[in-house]
């Protein structure tokens, strides 16, 4: 009866054991491959699966998340002959778990080995500075070789990225000597067209105060002209309206004496040496006579100096 009961006991856990084996619980964006006696039996997908004990392998869970592998630089020799050190990152994704399991053993390190290969054959084509300036292209045809090359092994190529290219020291040497010499020339033409440009404004400026300043001084000078003009006419107005004034009195005999008198009085205070009054001052003609004595004793005076000065 003991015997009975632990040969049942035994029995039971061997069932529990059985049944705890024969569960395979396949996590999200993961799969199995289910191997029977050594042969590929069914791929398992995300949930919970039976499986027979003793007769069925599960392989290790495949990822069919992307995966991101970042290769260490490779020396690659250009159409110039320069060597430069290359590394990659290429994202992959598994898209055929069976594929993947018996395609190609280690397939990362084939994925690399496949990648140094390629970049090699692309870079070998370009020269040196198309190469630094032609990463689009050359990432565009890697990923599309790596994507034919890994089909049959079910892995799907999403991208392939040049992270870094480095070229010999000497080789980056002259080339920032030459980005510092176009530099310097930017620099020296930018200069140049501001130079130029400032010129160009100087001179536009005083061109334009040139301008201005004739036509102030053509606007003063027509100012002046008026105004000489209008004084002119206003002063002949004044003596017309004078004379219609005394012409319209009749001004006597002792009104022309007395402007007679201020005639002589003006003679008086010039330069002259000689003046001839006549017995009757009241006659204009007279007066106008000696007046005309004055002016010629004045012109006998400025010739005899001028005489005497030679």
């Amino acid at each position: 009866m003991v015997v009975t009961g632990i040969v049942l006991g035994v029995l039971g856990v061997l069932i529990l054991v059985t049944l705890v084996a024969s569960i395979r619980i396949v996590r999200q964006a993961t799969a199995v491959v289910v191997e029977r006696l050594g042969k590929y039996h069914k791929t398992l997908d995300t949930g919970v699966h039976m499986v027979i004990p003793f007769f069925d392998r599960c392989s290790r869970p495949i990822s069919l998340k992307e995966i991101v592998a970042d290769f260490k630089p490779q020396p690659v020799i250009t159409k110039d002959n320069v060597t430069m050190q290359i590394d990659t990152v290429v994202y992959f994704q598994v898209t055929d778990p069976k594929l993947f399991t018996y395609g190609v053993d280690s397939p990362i390190r084939a994925i690399e080995n496949l990648t140094a290969t390629t970049l090699r054959n692309i870079v070998g084509e370009l020269e040196l500075d198309e190469t630094l300036t032609s990463r689009d292209t050359v990432n565009t045809k890697m990923r599309q070789i790596l994507d034919d090359a890994t089909d049959p092994w079910g892995i799907k190529i999403n991208r392939v990225e040049l992270k870094n290219i480095l070229p010999p020291r000497d080789i980056q040497e002259a080339m920032e000597k030459q980005m510092r010499a176009e530099r310097e020339r930017r620099e020296q033409i930018l200069k140049a067209e501001g130079e130029k440009k400032s010129s160009i404004l100087v001179a536009e400026g005083e061109k334009q105060a040139q301008i201005l300043r004739a036509e102030a001084d053509k606007q003063t000078k027509i100012l002046q002209a008026e105004a000489e003009k209008a004084a002119t006419i206003a002063k002949a107005e004044g003596e017309s309206k004078a004379i219609n004034l005394i012409n319209s009195a009749n001004p006597n005999a002792a009104y022309i004496t007395l402007q007679g008198f201020e005639a002589l009085k003006t003679l008086a205070d010039g330069q002259s040496t000689k003046i001839i009054v006549p017995s009757d001052i009241q006659d204009v003609s007279g007066l106008l006579t000696s007046m005309t004595e004055v002016v010629k004793g004045d012109k006998n005076i400025n010739k005899t100096e001028k005489k005497s000065k030679k």
